[in-house]
């Protein structure tokens, strides 16, 4: 492509509302325009970025003997009352009623249509197994979309569908997938981990992200340096305590005002005792109904294993006014002594001995706590925020905590979706089960973003070979001078004959201007046709990675530089 005829508006303003590196980049190097909150058109470099995932994911499902298919993209409302997630997936689903008044909605995922697909055309387990996948535009209607391709409403996805007969099929499809995601995010270049996760509204009892590690990511993991454990926060596990707790005389609950102290912090200064001696209360909604959930002065309720310990499907928190609307309690002064709503304890707490609470009246404390005997929660398991200081729950090896951006996840469903809508397939003994499904997506327009917040500098995009729009650019320094223009037509014919994606910068702008706009697009390979060509016959070949510079002469660039981009492709 030459750039004089190519849509590609650079600027060097960077948007007021990019507030991540990728957003910033993205924009400024004319790879996407936003149309409106979270939905973006992608301009033709953007396109072509976009196109290289595609590739890469389509060349690997298909090579795990997946099947493409494509789904549309709206979806009767019947199916997804059939499954239950009508009123359980939320707000971020956008339904909507046709003219004849029937309900529809753009679908976020596609496990309905699939299952729908499944029940029609499978009926014998001869048929199985067998994994159905599309790469298709999705919607979901986030509250607040932001970060550009990171969280937007509208995006591009591949999501495949596994059937099996037992569950046995299922674990062999899960793991077929998960080598299959491990050579996509590999052949991509990137730096990822794949992590235990929750399974969240798709449901299911197994999943794994797959997240591309870097300091801008939205998601903290949990990684053993000692074996291959990794997890998401939210999923990270904290073994129970061994430590039996100390027998012996125990202090009588005695009430002590602490006026104006709110902050774990405070009220242990004030009462001259460790944080982690004080019971921490937070209310939350669950269901909508209030719960109590209890966590060591010196830790954090992680909600999502609060919401799994529930068993609900939704869980929120709630700010000052929100808690006394719903228990009349002050915060700051709350514990778990003759609390008339459910109370969640961590495991921890339940090996606490004479510990300080919240008096359940504004200026009071109490001390001399103690589980078990002073109050007894109504449930009790792993409630807290796994912390660095931890140990892996795996080998008790030590954990470091790293960001990460979730661009691929794979569930295990069972049988949540084939009962629910009763799809089932005829086994050998001929008689009537439920398929075993696995879902497996990956978000395509994710992965750019993600792919440049791991890899940028001050100038601009640094593209890992396989995603880059364009493998070389070719700069034409003297776009007046017919020896120059020969010379850069030349490299840029010879290129794209060797199957390289090359674009020729044919401009007659400043060279300052190209190699600036060649940096900010973060092309792997910059050729340029200038004064060494002019003085020495030679034209000089720059990674953008490092910035390692090599003058080649003309007749050995080509194939030289086809032999680097053929490498990297590997």
């Amino acid at each position: 492509m030459r750039y004089s005829q190519l849509l590609l508006p650079t600027t060097k303003e960077t948007p007021s509302e990019a507030e991540v590196v990728s957003h910033q980049l993205l924009v400024r190097g004319g790879f996407i325009r936003k149309l409106t909150s979270g939905m973006y058109t992608y301009l033709p470099l953007g396109f072509l970025a976009l196109q290289k995932v595609v590739g890469i994911v389509r060349e690997e499902m298909n090579r795990a003997g997946a099947q493409e298919i494509l789904m549309p993209m709206v979806q009767p409302g019947d199916l997804w009352q059939e499954s239950g997630r009508w009123k359980k997936y939320g707000p971020e689903l956008l339904r909507f009623r046709d003219r004849h008044d029937r309900d529809y909605c753009l679908g976020p995922t596609h496990e309905e249509v699939v299952t729908d697909i499944a029940r029609r055309e499978l009926q014998s387990y001869r048929q199985l197994p067998i994994n159905l996948y599309q790469i298709q535009t999705k919607f979901r209607d986030e509250i607040r979309p932001r970060f550009g391709l990171m969280r937007g409403r509208e995006f591009v996805m591949k999501d495949a569908y596994s059937f099996d007969v037992d569950d046995a099929g299922a674990g062999r499809s899960y793991e077929i997938m998960r080598q299959a995601y491990t050579r996509i995010f590999e052949r991509c270049g990137l730096e990822f981990r794949a992590v235990e996760a929750d399974s969240g509204a798709i449901g299911g009892s197994f999943s794994h992200e797959f997240m591309v590690l870097a300091e801008t990511g939205e998601d903290t993991l949990v990684i053993c340096e000692a074996c291959p454990y990794a997890a998401n926060v939210e999923k990270a596990a904290i073994a129970p305590s061994t430590e039996t707790v100390a027998e012996g005389a125990r202090a009588a609950v005695c009430k002590v005002a602490t006026p104006g102290l709110k902050q774990v912090d405070k009220v242990a200064e004030f009462l001259k005792v460790d944080p982690d001696k004080v019971i921490k209360t937070m209310i939350y909604l669950a269901d909508g109904q209030p719960v109590a959930a209890l966590v060591r002065g010196d830790r954090e309720v992680q909600s999502v294993k609060l919401k799994n310990l529930l068993g609900a499907n939704e869980v929120e928190s709630l700010n000052e006014e929100q808690v006394w609307q719903q228990t009349r309690l002050p915060v700051g002064y709350m514990g778990p002594l003759g609390l008339e709503i459910k109370v969640v304890a961590d495991q921890e707490v339940m090996h606490m001995v004479d510990a300080v609470t919240g008096a359940n009246e504004k200026g009071f404390h109490c001390t001399g706590v103690n589980p078990g005997r002073d109050f007894e929660p109504d449930v009790v398991g792993d409630l807290r925020q796994i912390a660095v200081d931890d140990r892996c729950p795996v080998c008790g090896g030590s954990l470091r905590l790293k960001e990460g951006i979730e661009v691929g996840h794979i569930f295990k469903l069972g049988t949540n979706y084939s009962e629910a809508m009763e799809a089932t397939f005829q086994d050998s003994d001929g008689q009537e089960k439920p398929f075993i499904m696995g879902c497996y997506g990956i978000g395509v327009s994710r992965v750019v973003a993600a792919a440049i917040e791991q890899n940028h500098d001050a100038k601009g995009i640094i593209f890992p070979v396989p995603l880059a729009p364009f493998q070389v650019i070719v700069l034409n320094l003297g776009p007046k001078d017919e020896t120059f223009c020969l010379a850069a037509e030349t490299l840029y014919n010879g290129l794209k004959a060797r199957g390289v994606d090359v674009l020729y910068d044919d401009r007659d702008e400043r060279p300052g201007s190209k190699f600036n706009d060649a940096d900010l697009l973060g092309i792997p390979y910059r050729l340029t046709v200038g004064k060494t060509y002019e003085k020495e016959g030679k034209v000089e070949l720059r990674a953008r990675r490092t910035g390692a510079t090599e003058l080649l002469a003309p007749e050995q660039a080509v194939d030289h530089i086809a032999g680097l981009v053929r490498q990297a492709l590997v």
